[in-house]
């Protein structure tokens, strides 16, 4: 028998794990936007102006660049690790 939402959609309808994770990442990417606005806000902003100076600007800049450099290798890190995984645990199987 299988699940079925208030709207009388399956759970396993493609539609709609398709919007759900499309949503997902949306919402993955808002923290991560977030979280490096926080990081960087603190670390470069001394005392906020009507104008932004050449030293805040650089820092936000480099701030940003590191932050994606290490999402993105924390990422593909995770990405191998699983595959390794995947690779042992079929390995087991056979």
């Amino acid at each position: 028998m299988e699940a079925s939402s208030p709207a009388g959609l399956s759970a396993t309808d493609p539609q709609l794990q398709h919007f759900i994770e499309v949503e997902t990442q949306k919402q993955r990417f808002q923290q991560l936007v977030h979280q490096m606005t926080e990081l960087c806000w603190e670390k470069c902003m001394d005392k906020p102006g009507p104008k932004l100076d050449s030293r805040a600007e650089t820092c936000f800049v480099n701030c940003v660049e590191r932050f994606i450099d290490t999402s993105q290798f924390i990422l593909n890190r995770l990405e191998q690790t699983q595959k390794s995984k995947s690779a042992f645990s079929e390995s087991l199987s056979d």
